[in-house]
């Protein structure tokens, strides 16, 4: 049996009488198109964050193409990856110094890469910390990273250069010396070794000359007086134990004793090591000669006493290859 035309047509007319009306789905979006960003906004937003391009083009479309409230948004995402890196060993860095109003200060600051440790926001970031700290004077890192610069605290800038350069960066130490008509030398070897020299009389080049000797020789105190009692008395045991049994009489051992302790105290020492510019005489000689006392040091090593992690190549492979 053979359908004509005409009834072909009516019957797609009533299928269609008989289905569902097409159902729209409608996505919400913010009120800025893609479209309608402009690239040049992008780029500014870029320039005055850091932050990547794509998180730059989706903080404007966010916000409604609001420039101001996409950094504040950015702001808001680079907190939350700064918190997150946070936990990560920062072993890397620099030591950074600057001085103000007679005092000076060394500040480490912390990166996780060498790499990161040359690069010019997280250097610039560094001399802004190290003059802000150099204002506040003493030793609160909290306190100096509370200071203003360029309309935002320290503390901010740098959880925004965390979400910028992607490494955790942590503001370690500070260490301030001078002020009250003493005399301070300041010497940073190779960006991770800092030390200050504070003298009483003498002239900043002579502090800085003991300065560098720090840096090489890296005395545990500046003065006999500055060792605690108490090694004292732990150093004076171990060598009364090592010579008791000379068969020497009390009186001779005991000489022994003080003289093995004043060499000890000699190494320890700054003002009693040979200084290494001449290998001639003493720092302490080397003062003395340019009416010049010891007042104290600080020496500061980028990572000092951080333990980094060691990866084992190895147990990564085995990892792998076992699916773990």
């Amino acid at each position: 049996m053979k359908t004509s035309p005409l009834a072909l047509v009516l019957l797609a007319a009533s299928a269609s009488a008989f289905a569902p009306a097409s159902v729209s789905f409608v996505r919400n979006a913010p009120s800025t198109a893609l479209s309608m960003v402009a690239v040049a906004d992008i780029k500014a937003l870029r320039e005055a964050t850091g932050a990547g391009m794509m998180d730059c083009k989706k903080a404007l479309i966010e916000n409604d193409g609001d420039a101001e409230a996409a950094q504040d948004w950015l702001r808001e995402k680079g907190l939350a990856q700064a918190d997150k890196k946070a936990s990560r060993i920062a072993a890397e860095g620099r030591i950074a110094v600057a001085s103000v109003d007679g005092k000076s200060v060394l500040v480490e600051v912390n990166c996780e890469t060498d790499f990161v440790a040359k690069d010019d926001s997280f250097l610039g970031f560094a001399e802004a910390v190290a003059k802000a700290a150099a204002g506040v004077g003493g030793n609160d890192v909290l306190k100096a990273m509370s200071e203003t610069v360029d309309g935002s605290t320290l503390e901010e800038t740098r959880q925004a250069l965390v979400a910028k350069i992607g490494e955790n960066i942590q503001v370690r130490r500070m260490e301030t010396r001078g002020g009250d008509g003493s005399v301070v030398g300041t010497y940073v070897h190779m960006n991770r070794i800092g030390v200050m020299v504070e003298l009483e009389g003498g002239s900043e080049e002579l502090a800085t000359d003991v300065a560098m000797h720090v840096a090489a020789m890296n005395p545990e105190y500046a003065t006999a007086d500055d060792v605690p009692a108490e090694d004292l008395e732990k150093e004076r045991a171990i060598l009364s134990a090592q010579v008791a049994e000379s068969g020497k009489p009390p009186e001779i051992i005991e000489k022994m004793v003080e003289g093995r302790l004043r060499k000890y105290l000699e190494e320890i020492c700054l003002v009693s090591q040979t200084y290494v510019k001449t290998n001639d005489k003493t720092v302490g000689k080397l003062l003395e000669e340019n009416g010049a006392t010891m007042k104290g040091f600080s020496r500061v090593a980028v990572g000092e006493g951080i333990e980094k992690k060691e990866d084992n190549f190895a147990e990564e492979v085995a990892k792998m290859a076992g699916g773990k």
